[in-house]
């Protein structure tokens, strides 16, 4: 995983936990009294160590084993996402009228018509209304598919089952073509680029779906050393205006615009990229075939009541 810019007690209490070691043990490793530990931990991220100290805690994470690396980065992310996120608790405790789609059963929540802020110039842009996924369409979303339509399975599954590890993961190894199939079987199309960014960024032009701090704690992409994907569900206080996860990291999203023939757009940006392409206006695209293990996506559908 990526180093830590700068070492505080915060910091140093989530790598102890991640270790699993008391804090005497701790400190011994370090080189520090324990009582310095204390106060580290204690003063939390008003606290920085010496150079030395810094030095020191880099080789221990460098050095860590995979699963206290993936512990530790599990907790930064959840500390740093707790903070400033009185609005992602009001938004997801307010009662938001999703409804089921009644073929593939995914919560699908109401996009109003009307003008948002589109692009890097937030240009005004109207759109119809429409119904979007919450989350992006899962691995388990995709073998119900697979079993009902014989559709080849993707690369990742072993032997064409979707393991049970990756079922709330976002489905990846996933062409144009293969998204758009499951889309009309589902009864629903994929997003154009316009109705992704208007879900992704809200009405009024907010720079990422929680507002215009440029936080990467709030989103699973390269910054957060996770190297993978993550459950659709884990990262709540990275929602939409809309109440819908995933905006931005995790995987890139498939778009129906096309942006020449045989190309079409992607939106949102993965776990493989850094947060400076994380922005719902920044835009990407791909020949139709390819197929990787970072790219997915979620459906619309029009038929609003």
């Amino acid at each position: 995983m990526t180093g830590v810019a700068r070492w505080t007690g915060r910091e140093i209490s989530a790598f102890r936990t991640a270790l699993r070691m008391n804090g005497r043990d701790f400190a011994a490793a370090v080189g520090v009294s324990h009582r310095m530990l204390v106060k580290w931990e204690t003063r939390g991220t008003a606290v920085t160590p010496r150079a030395a100290n810094q030095a020191a805690l880099d080789t221990m994470l460098a050095t860590a084993g995979p699963a206290v690396q993936e512990r530790f980065a599990t907790l930064i992310t959840a500390q740093a996402a707790a903070e400033h996120d009185a609005r992602a608790e009001q938004l997801l405790r307010r009662e938001v009228p999703y409804t089921k789609s009644p073929i593939d059963g995914k919560l699908m929540a109401p996009v109003e018509e009307g003008i948002f802020l589109a692009g890097p110039d937030n240009k005004p842009t109207w759109t119809d209304a429409y119904l979007i996924d919450v989350y992006p369409t899962t691995n388990a979303d995709y073998a119900r598919f697979v079993r009902a339509t014989g559709r080849r399975a993707p690369q990742h599954w072993p032997e064409g089952r979707c393991p049970d590890s990756l079922f709330d993961h976002p489905v990846v190894w996933v062409t144009w073509h293969d998204a758009v199939a499951y889309a009309a079987w589902a009864g629903k199309s994929l997003p154009t680029s316009e109705q992704w960014e208007k879900t992704a960024r809200g009405s009024k032009g907010r720079s990422y779906p929680w507002g215009d701090a440029p936080t990467a704690a709030k989103c699973n992409v390269l910054d957060s050393g996770i190297g993978r994907t993550t459950p659709v569900t884990r990262y709540q206080s990275g929602v939409s205006p809309y109440g819908v996860f995933d905006m931005c990291g995790n995987t890139w999203e498939w778009c129906a615009t096309e942006s020449e023939p045989g190309r079409h757009e992607l939106k949102g940006s993965a776990f493989t990229s850094p947060f400076t392409r994380a922005a719902p206006s920044l835009t990407n695209d791909a020949n139709d075939t390819m197929r990787d293990n970072d790219t997915g996506f979620r459906c619309v559908s029009t038929a609003v009541e």
